[in-house]
């Protein structure tokens, strides 16, 4: 232990209490358990129930106290169970059985009964334990049986009758069963930085309820499920599954984004998963989630589940076996060019299935046409892999907390990668400074500091101008410049041509707004950097990365705890298929294959040298197939949308052959020559890497029912049928030994080690513990280059049908604008308001309207966006002529969930892509006038 660790005594055991601890952390850390119901990790103390008083003596002082929120004193003597106490405990815990039902509780025969049963003594049907939702699972029953409390109590029940809400998405309200322990609104408040739940007062008594309305839609509820993982009794509760109990459970990681939340699976005895918690001891999330990984979880359990591989015979799919699908398969392929061919990784794969599938790839079928499904931008991590040396983030997710400044350019990572957004509002909310770079309103922009809004396009010139400001104001770090960095007076020459009147000109952001935002990075040190590519040209992506990390590098946020650089990617395993090699490129210091006869194949591709011939990344074997130079496709596509991700338009068109591998009738799957039928998240081992890095390991809950199969086990059977060698695995922890032994970060990691925790690559050696902050001063010989930059004019204006590019932002909670509530025939919430659209006040002039007219807006097909509404009201507060903007609410798509008849609904989400657009006039209404109504 540390020297300013606390030494005391707990029940005659001497323990260790770190700084900043209280007596109850301490205790559980040392397996001492102590009662208590308002407690809960990750939270600060609240002292509410007072469950957890324990006797205490320091200094000659005795006394009894709250232990969670009671700091330790070197030497206290601590007594948790004496007569006093426990007298005490009793009587707070009659307090709350006046207020909750305990017919259950205090009897005799609670662990006999069952819902069937008659209650001898009389209890209700509603109030009996035997039919909560938490029952064997309830925080509160477990603290009853361990006071043993009488049969009888001497306080009577009161029923509140409050109405149980089950009319909002994903989760039930029974405020009937809330002891008031606050743990749900302080989940939302201190933990995810919302605001959806609050103390609301009901004739002088304090309860639980919605901030805004009577509905968590209008209230600014992100839908994350973390109150309901903090409830410890019935009172929130999942709705699908509600009744059900858990047999077992498996802790795995969450599918569905790259931030790798790591889950608890509940799984039942009818061999299906019922629930998803967050694990609070993970470190990649700290027991968080986020609306897809909380309630997006059961698609497994569908009945409608491929089952059986299948053929096309005569125009139609038809069931066979996989020996005779993987032979028709092989002769498929067989009959087309290396350079026709490609493979299209699940973004949902494991590090085992991403690299048997680009092994498959490069050694069987002779092509670098490999890359996963949703690796939109393969630059993003392509150009980090050159400047500054490693293709990820440079930090992990929770070390935003401790930064001083955070930007967030191009991106939405409170939807796209929920988690990641949670340390930034932390690190706002204890003083950081947030800058928003982003034409959108979105979430963060709620939260910023300063909020940039530069001509779509711009972005790259407005990160110029940024850099210049820094350099004329020596804001940068200039140890760091001379030891660190390359390039620096190329980079100075270049830069020069970013005059800040001529930038503003360009981006449309004020000059003295854009100082301000330089000011306040150079000076936020230690600042994180978070960079998308939402609204920016694919051709420039590449562009985008260098002037973000000349940015950091600069002010020397690289190498630093609280800085560092955060790629927005999508796709829950983007960053492990980089890391094996499932792209289009391969990484420096990648081996691809480990035997010599599948480096000679590899030899015969790329010549023998590094950098190989690129391959086709995603967009381009799809658009390939369109255009017939992608002829004969192999696609894994469990968790790929491609309309809903922005790689097609309508679907993926049929190549003259194509190999799929779902757990569904997709669209994709739909298309197919030869369908296999694929293992889910719930049934696979293996492992993944999140964009921290974290390798974690992945477990099964379920077994499978029927003939689906793991990817690699898919991929290598396929190898092997076109006379391939090297792909007879046993098991994925055989695959994971080759990807040791192939790719350098891994060499140290193995399942056996990752079951204990995740690690953080650079893993090298065994005993090394993961590399949690790239380049830092350990690496100080490593010089990085700074790239020169070009300053860039603004794209030109749309025109023809669609003559104004729209911006669709999203937020949780608009308190200053009227939302209505409206029931469906099901009796479900969906909310109704009046939308704004702002457009130029010069633009508006032209369509003839003005402030609080009524617009139509028509808007050119894309299906990777989110809907828009069909009328708006005018504000004239565009920044720029031929840029409008609209922003909505996120309730929209909870709600557009709970309609949806989707199976898996987490790929299916759209984004918020910038669109093109027109208006016209609509007659009638004024925005004065629905006021009036």
């Amino acid at each position: 232990m540390a020297d300013d660790t606390i030494k005391f005594t707990v029940d005659g055991q001497e323990i260790e209490a770190r700084p900043g601890q209280t007596i109850i952390q301490a205790a559980l850390d040392a397996d001492i358990y102590i009662p208590y119901l308002c407690y809960y990790p990750g939270m600060k103390p609240y002292g509410a129930c007072r469950m957890c008083v324990v006797s205490t003596e320091a200094g000659g002082r005795k006394g009894i106290q709250a232990s969670c929120t009671t700091p330790p004193a070197p030497d206290m003597v601590v007594e948790t169970n004496t007569a006093e106490v426990i007298e005490l405990r009793r009587g707070i815990t009659d307090l709350l059985m006046s207020e909750h039902p305990h017919g259950c509780l205090t009897c005799h025969r609670i662990e006999l009964c069952g819902p069937q049963d008659i209650c001898q003594r009389h209890v209700s049907v509603t109030d009996r334990c035997t039919i909560c939702p938490k029952n064997e699972r309830c925080e509160l029953k477990d603290t009853v049986r361990i006071m043993k409390l009488d049969m009888t109590t001497p306080l009577n029940y009161h029923r509140r009758n409050l109405p149980i809400h089950t009319d909002d998405p994903f989760y039930d309200r029974d405020y009937n069963l809330c002891i008031v322990c606050v743990r749900c609104v302080r989940a939302c408040d201190e933990v995810r930085g919302d605001v959806a739940l609050s103390l609301i007062s009901r004739s002088g008594v304090a309860l639980v309820g919605t901030s805004h309305g009577t509905s968590l839609l209008e209230s600014g509820c992100e839908f994350c499920g973390a109150c309901i993982d903090a409830c410890p009794t019935g009172a929130l509760v999942e709705r699908d599954y509600k009744w059900e109990k858990a047999a077992f459970k498996v802790k795995t990681v969450c599918a569905n984004c790259p931030v790798g939340c790591e889950m608890v699976m509940d799984v039942n005895d009818r061999n299906k998963v019922v629930r998803m918690t967050g694990d609070l001891s993970g470190e990649a999330a700290h027991g968080q989630a986020c609306f897809k990984g909380k309630f997006g979880y059961d698609y497994p359990n569908h009945v409608r589940r491929l089952k059986y591989p299948m053929v096309r015979i005569d125009g139609e799919l038809q069931r066979t076996t996989w020996e005779v699908a993987l032979d028709a398969a092989s002769e498929g392929l067989s009959r087309h060019l290396p350079e026709e061919r490609g493979v299209i990784l699940s973004p949902r794969g494991t590090n085992e299935d991403h690299y048997v599938g680009q092994k498959f790839a490069r050694t069987v079928l002779a092509t670098n046409n490999v890359d996963t499904g949703l690796n939109r931008s393969a630059e993003l991590l392509a150009t980090l892999a050159k400047q500054p040396g490693h293709g990820t983030a440079t930090n992990p997710i929770w070390g935003i907390e401790m930064s001083q400044c955070v930007v967030v350019v191009a991106g939405n990572p409170t939807e796209e990668q929920n988690v990641l957004a949670v340390p930034v509002k932390k690190a706002v909310r204890a003083g950081a400074r947030l800058i928003v770079i982003d034409p959108r309103e979105t979430e963060l922009t709620r939260y910023a500091s300063i909020w940039l809004r530069p001509r779509p396009g711009t972005e790259i010139t407005l990160l110029g101008g940024m850099a210049r400001v820094i350099l004329d104001e020596t804001l940068e770090d200039k140890d760091f410049v001379r030891v660190r960095l390359e390039g620096i007076e190329d980079f100075k020459k270049a830069i020069w041509s970013f005059d800040l009147m001529r930038v503003s000109q360009i981006t449309g952001v004020a000059e003295d707004d854009i100082r301000a935002a330089a000011r306040t990075y150079g000076t936020g040190s230690p600042a994180s950097l978070l960079y998308g590519s939402d609204g920016v040209d694919a051709d420039d992506h590449a562009d985008l990365l260098a002037a973000v990390m000349n940015l950091a590098l600069l002010t020397g946020n690289i190498g630093r705890e609280g800085g560092g650089l955060y790629p927005l990617f999508s796709g829950a395993n983007t960053q492990g298929g980089n890391d094996v090699g499932a792209a289009p490129y391969l990484l420096p210091g990648y081996r691809p294959v480990s035997s010599e006869a599948d480096r000679d194949a590899l030899s015969s591709i790329t010549g023998g040298v590094y950098p190989q011939r690129r391959g086709k990344a995603v967009r381009e074997m799809v658009s390939g197939v369109g255009d017939g130079a992608i002829k004969a496709l192999v696609v894994m596509a469990d968790g790929w949308n491609p309309d809903a991700a922005g790689i097609t338009t309508d679907g993926l068109a049929k190549p003259e052959f194509l190999v799929v591998s779902d757990a569904f009738m997709s669209e994709t799957a739909s298309r197919a020559d030869v369908l296999f039928p694929a293992a889910t998240y719930a049934e696979v081992s293996g492992t993944v890497t999140n964009l921290e890095r974290r390798v974690q390991k992945v477990n099964p809950g379920l077994t499978l029912r029927h003939e689906e199969r793991e990817g690699w086990r898919t991929l290598a059977g396929l190898a092997s049928a076109m006379g391939g060698s090297g792909f007879d695995y046993g098991s994925s922890s055989e695959v994971f030994e080759e990807i040791r032994k192939v790719v350098p970060d891994y060499a140290g990691l193995s399942h056996e080690r990752l079951e204990r925790r995740g690690v953080q690559t650079p893993a090298p050696e065994e005993e090394s513990s993961g590399t949690e902050i790239l380049f830092s001063s350990a690496d100080s010989e490593t010089r990085i280059p700074l790239v020169p930059m070009a300053i860039r004019e603004p794209i030109s204006r749309p025109d023809g049908d669609f003559p104004f590019t729209l911006a669709h932002g999203r937020v949780l909670l608009r308190p200053e604008e009227d939302v209505r509530i409206v029931r469906d025939d099901r009796n479900m919430n969906h909310i109704e308001r009046d939308t704004r659209i702002e457009i130029h006040p010069e633009d508006a002039s032209e369509l003839g309207v003005g402030e609080g007219d009524r617009v139509a807006i028509t808007a050119a097909p894309d299906a990777s966006a989110s809907p828009l509404p069909e009328f708006a009201f005018v504000r004239l507060s565009s920044p720029h002529r031929g840029f409008v903007a609209v922003t909505t609410l996120f309730a929209d798509v909870v709600t557009g969930i709970q309609d949806s008849d989707e199976i898996d609904i987490s790929p299916s989400v759209r984004g918020l892509p910038l669109r093109h657009i027109s208006l016209a006039k609509a007659p009638v209404l004024r925005e004065a006038d629905v006021a009036a109504d």
